[in-house]
């Protein structure tokens, strides 16, 4: 069995991460528009610009639920600590010692080593795998409604056409000027929605999203 190095889940479980522009394409995707949406006026094509998985990541709501996912995880990240210090205490136990210990004694340490270490790879994919899982359907169910409110905005505000310019692999977004990106201004009127007030500076950074940790 490969074994996923702990900093890589710890660091899922315990920094501050969120969306922002790196987050999962497909928890971000702009809902379909409404069946029945009235026809665009005549007149020239008026093109909007938002970075929605930003958007997305920026909201109070948004940030408010992943602290709390956080502190969900918390009692597990901890115990992948304790496991981790005690895999690195068995280690330099058999190294330190293995010379005057028998033969018996040494596969005894080593068996007794193995498997606390197959205990941390089992417990620290299964946290990764429940973290990221609650991660994505949190996403989602944001990102719709996060969608809704856009296209509300873009209709009032006369609108026919809303890009989005998160994707940085492959954007569709070459060009455009601040007047026509409306990221700012959707975040606004979905908090102002919600209804849930900003978080503490300190909770409120918006770092790299979870990504899906190597093995090695």
């Amino acid at each position: 069995m490969k074994r996923v190095p702990l900093v890589v889940i710890l660091l899922v479980l315990g920094s501050a991460i969120a969306v922002a522009q790196t987050a999962a394409a497909p928890a971000a995707q702009t809902p379909a528009a409404p069946k029945h949406e009235p026809s665009a006026p005549a007149g020239p094509l008026r093109v909007a610009v938002i970075a929605f998985q930003a958007a997305v990541g920026q909201t109070n709501e948004f940030q408010r639920d992943f602290a709390d996912l956080q502190k969900k995880y918390d009692p597990r990240r901890q115990q992948l600590k304790t496991l981790s210090d005690e895999v690195d205490s068995l280690t330099k136990e058999l190294q330190n010692k293995g010379a005057s210990l028998t033969d018996a004694e040494r596969a005894t340490r080593a068996h007794a080593l193995d498997e606390k270490k197959k205990q941390l790879d089992r417990e620290t994919q299964d946290a990764q795998t429940d973290f990221q899982a609650d991660m994505q359907v949190m996403i989602n169910r944001i990102a719709s409604k996060v969608g809704a409110v856009m296209t509300d905005y873009a209709q009032a505000q006369g609108y026919t056409l809303v890009l989005d310019a998160s994707d940085q692999q492959s954007p569709i977004v070459l060009y455009a000027t601040e007047n026509n990106n409306i990221t700012r201004q959707v975040i606004d009127a979905y908090n102002a929605k919600s209804g849930v007030p900003a978080p503490p500076p300190a909770v409120q950074s918006t770092p790299e999203a979870p990504q899906p940790s190597p093995t090695h």
